[in-house]
């Protein structure tokens, strides 16, 4: 095979992959970030979302929201288990587009600081970050203390992204689904996805 004819072929393979981003929800209070998540991803057509929960999360599901654990998977494309360690997403081999952490628990965060892998959502952020992939964490904790703090730094300086789902006033917004959507879409900006529902600044009296 000629040079020409080998790029051509790993060019017909790119534009034919699929867009995988990896959701997680651990334990932490507002599980509803994690479910919105399925939610909104599930618009984009041609994205494929892979779902992973700890065991923790099914506790705080059913006791804020109401819904079962079985309702939540319902929303994700590919469902793995938290001690399924042999799942696609445990590997570095598996192509991802990134992952979601939505909530994260200080605990989740402390076991990605220091590359502890004690369930498959710990290991799967691992395996993003040392692929060099987008993770983002939507940390969950106030007030915070210096552990905390470090842990954040840490996983900054590896390449995660912090995103605590903090809540802008500028759209006005009236409901709590929409400041929920907003907190969202920031996070979501870090995989480059296209999200209509956002609702951007542009400029005083503009939007």
């Amino acid at each position: 095979m000629s040079i020409e004819e080998a790029s051509g072929a790993i060019r017909r393979a790119s534009a034919s992959e699929v867009c995988r981003i990896v959701v997680g929800i651990s334990g932490a209070s507002a599980p509803v970030y994690g479910i919105r998540t399925l939610e909104l991803l599930g618009r984009i057509e041609g994205l494929e979302t892979h779902l992973v929960c700890s065991h923790a999360a099914e506790t705080t599901i059913k006791l804020e929201t109401g819904k079962s654990l079985r309702e939540v998977h319902d929303l994700a494309d590919v469902v793995h288990q938290p001690d399924d360690f042999a799942a696609a997403i445990s590997s570095g081999s598996f192509s991802t587009n990134g992952m979601i952490v939505a909530p994260c628990s200080m605990s989740t965060l402390a076991g990605i600081a220091v590359g502890l892998t004690k369930d498959l959502l710990t290991r799967t952020a691992d395996v993003t970050l040392k692929e060099r992939r987008p993770l983002v964490l939507m940390v969950r904790e106030s007030p915070l203390h210096l552990g905390h703090l470090r842990n954040m730094v840490k996983v900054t300086e590896m390449g995660g992204v912090i995103a605590p789902p903090i809540p802008s006033f500028y759209h006005k917004p009236t409901h709590l689904d929409e400041m929920i959507d907003y907190s969202l879409g920031r996070a979501l900006d870090v995989f480059g996805l296209d999200m209509p529902w956002m609702n951007r600044w542009t400029g005083p009296g503009k939007g």
